[in-house]
């Protein structure tokens, strides 16, 4: 009977043990192949792909992901070759750089020279190397070096300033981390097979340097340090950064279509701006505005001052050559003027890329003012500004209206009768300049004032009696709504009518009074430009009124063109 019990386990036993194997090797091959099929999709991973499956802290630290190859070798023959690189370049820049600072020399300095410049025992490290197909076109080829340099140069400055002070400043701790571009083309057949080569700094990530007087501190004259520092940071931005390109030909020939070339024009209205930061123990501050899209002193644009104001209106107008839309800003710098006592202090600052623009139209924009463009340390306010922006494009004026031309007045006859052909592809810069200060946009705007809402209380039954008046600006003309009895949202339905003499630099006013038995008390204000009525002939909209939280004044606005004149 054992016999039969030992016979029929010992068969489960083995039945068992061949299901097993059996399930086994079907699970290893199912294995075998997930896993094939995992090695070919990490095959065919990108490294976007991994960037999205592990995070960058669980990466080896020698693995990196980078369009640029390792210049370990470039380096290292560098370190051999830089102390006869330090002697042969010294002079050289020295004799170079000193004219382009002359270009940048602030007003407040008289004279800047080097007295002292050698590069130091470090030499700089190139980090990456790439080629950019795309950018150079089938004709030429674009490498980009991405640089790095903590330096230990010697530079010594001998500056004078206008009440005759002399100091010899050092530049010391200069730290540098930047891509530049170089550009070999044309490509020609004979050697080095290629006929000149550009460069320029595509990108600068950080720049950051000390400057000290030697024998005391710098930042005990007022003004010099931050003159200085701006002087060499525009000098850089504008001398050699992108799209700003040296040319170096290598064999004879015209290279000059590789020069930077004005695509179009940019149209500035410094509006005004409010609540800027008081820079004044006494009074107020008198500011001023730099306006520039390069920061070169014949292209740099200054508006008029304004005394004691901290909400200053300047409806001032000016014109700047773009030559990449691309890459180029338009910085506005906004300063306080100390009477030539000592030099301007900074209020703020503030750039718009020009990429932003849309070309055509207008942009209205308020932007906010920085203590620094590069390294933005703080948060405080220092108060904003208001601009009207129009990017012309050489070639396309038929396409668009610009309402800061004398076409965006005429009348369809007068169109028609202006004599044709003496239009210019690209016309030169200072005669169409010239030709926009002479004209003068003529007409009548019609202003219908409909209601206001959310008034501030003012009274102490929680009301006001609400009026407007309207000023032209420049005009100085005047006019002034109906009260509108205990109500913070009053209804007017008033229209009026100005004569307007010159559109393009006149601005309307409306100033929001309670009245009271004794006098009359300022609610608030808009401020506008004529521009968007003139542009779009009719408007109708809510517009803040500064002074209130939620205060809105509502508008018609109507132009009828009547003739444009010129000043002969």
């Amino acid at each position: 009977m054992s016999f039969f019990y030992g016979l029929f386990f010992g068969l489960c036993f083995g039945v068992g043990l061949v299901v097993m194997f059996a399930r086994f090797e079907s699970f290893r091959s199912r294995r075998r192949s997930e896993l094939a099929k995992i090695v070919a999709a990490f095959a065919r991973m990108t490294v976007q792909d991994s960037r999205k499956v592990i995070p960058p802290e669980f990466y080896p630290p020698w693995v990196v992901f980078s369009q640029r190859q390792k210049l370990t070798w470039l380096n290292h023959q560098l370190d051999k070759l830089w102390p006869y690189i330090d002697e042969a370049a010294s002079e050289l820049i020295k004799s170079n750089v000193e004219p382009v600072l002359e270009q940048y020399r602030p007003s407040i300095l008289q004279s800047l020279t080097f007295s002292k410049l050698t590069l130091g025992t470090v030499a700089p490290q190139f980090t990456g190397v790439s080629i950019v197909e795309s950018e150079s076109g089938a004709d030429g080829i674009t490498v980009e070096l991405e640089m790095q340099w903590d330096g230990n140069p010697n530079i010594v400055l001998d500056i004078r300033t206008r009440v005759g002070v002399g100091l010899p400043i050092q530049v010391k701790n200069i730290g540098f981390t930047g891509v530049f571009r170089l550009i070999f083309k044309p490509l020609v057949d004979e050697f080095p097979c290629f006929g000149a080569v550009s460069y320029s700094l595509r990108e600068k990530k950080d720049l950051d340097f000390t400057l000290k007087v030697i024998g005391g501190d710098v930042s005990a004259i007022p003004g010099i340090s931050f003159a200085i520092e701006e002087m060499i940071k525009d000098a850089i931005e504008d001398s050699v950064t992108w799209p700003v390109r040296q040319i170096i030909p290598i064999l004879p020939g015209d290279y000059s279509d590789l020069e930077l070339k004005p695509v179009g024009t940019l149209d500035v209205k410094l509006v005004q701006a409010k609540e800027l930061t008081n820079k004044d123990l006494i009074g107020k501050s008198d500011p001023f505005a730099v306006v520039f899209v390069r920061p070169l002193r014949n292209r740099m644009k200054t508006s008029k001052i304004i005394d004691n104001q901290l909400n200053p209106i300047w409806n001032e107008h000016f014109e700047f050559v773009v030559e990449d839309p691309a890459t180029q800003h338009l910085t506005v710098r906004i300063f306080d003027d100390e009477g030539g006592v000592k030099a301007a202090e900074l209020i703020g600052c503030a750039q718009i890329a020009l990429r932003d623009l849309e070309p055509g139209k207008v942009k209205d924009i308020w932007l906010k003012l920085l203590k620094d463009l590069d390294v933005q340390r703080d948060n405080k306010n220092r108060g904003q500004v208001q601009l009207e922006l129009l990017y012309c494009p050489f070639g396309t004026e038929s396409n668009y209206e610009n309402p800061f031309s004398a076409e965006s007045s005429m009348t369809a006859l007068e169109k028609a009768l202006k004599t044709p052909g003496t239009a210019k592809e690209k016309p030169d810069l200072e005669a169409a300049s010239q030709k926009k200060k002479e004209v003068i946009v003529r007409g009548v705007l019609s202003i219908v004032v409909i209601s206001a809402e959310n008034l501030p209380k003012v009274d102490l039954m929680g009301k006001a009696d609400p009026f407007v008046v309207l000023t032209l600006k420049k005009s100085g003309a005047k006019a002034k709504t109906r009260v509108a009895n205990d109500t913070l949202n009053p209804v007017w339905n008033q229209t009026f009518e100005f004569v307007v003499e010159d559109g393009q630099h006149e601005m309307l006013i409306m100033e929001l009074y309670d009245h009271d038995t004794f006098g009359k008390e300022k609610m608030g204000r808009v401020i506008m430009t004529l521009t968007r009525v003139i542009l779009e002939g009719e408007i109708q909209d809510s517009f803040p009124i500064d002074g209130t939280k939620e205060g809105k004044l509502s508008l018609n606005l109507k132009w009828t063109p009547q003739l444009v004149f010129r000043d002969s």
